[in-house]
């Protein structure tokens, strides 16, 4: 249950601060809050955290317990970078209302997000890959489904700067401290 709860802590707190969040808000409400745009961000946070737990388990018999342990490190770090540094794309001047185009848009953003290599991370360091996508599963759907609901003020209510700026550091910190410890530098 460990990766569960870790899985979803950090997906939570990547989604949070991270550029799918505002990309969603901004869609739903340029779109009205369209319910198959919710039904996209539940299945594309289904299929990309089971794919990269998936992958989290060809990955895992390759690396020693120290290994593991750098690798949680170099997502945490990747994961704090990207918050800090890589901003959501502009407002869609005309979006499309095609389930199947959010859907593909979606996966392939969270695919390639921080939030995923955390999952894949979870998995790959606690050898219970599911219940890391499950965690991962649950903290991006409800982070997302909070943004489509919000819609508009997403932005204009959170203070979205801040929170990228909080978060952001705290994935830095634990990832040295990952790091550290995996190098046998911290008692």
């Amino acid at each position: 249950m460990p990766s569960f709860f870790l899985a979803m802590l950090a997906a939570l707190l990547a989604t949070l601060g991270g550029r799918e969040a505002v990309q969603v808000s901004r869609l739903s409400g340029a779109l009205g809050q369209p319910p198959a745009l919710l039904v996209a961000i539940w299945l594309s946070a289904l299929v990309s955290s089971a794919a990269m737990a998936w992958a989290g388990t060809f990955i895992a018999p390759l690396l020693f317990p120290q290994a593991k342990l750098m690798f949680v490190a170099f997502a945490l770090l990747l994961g704090g970078l990207e918050i800090w540094f890589l901003r959501p794309p502009a407002k869609p001047k005309e979006p499309t209302r095609s389930f199947g185009a959010h859907l593909i848009v979606l996966t392939a953003a969270q695919m390639g997000d921080g939030t995923r290599f955390l999952v894949a991370a979870f998995a790959v360091a606690s050898g219970m890959p599911w219940l890391a996508a499950a965690g991962g599963v649950m903290a991006s759907g409800l982070v997302l489904t909070g943004a489509w609901a919000m819609a508009e003020e997403w932005e204009g209510k959170l203070p979205l700067g801040l929170l990228r700026g909080v978060i952001g550091g705290l994935f830095v910190i634990a990832g040295i401290i990952a790091g550290l410890n995996a190098r046998g530098l911290l008692g």
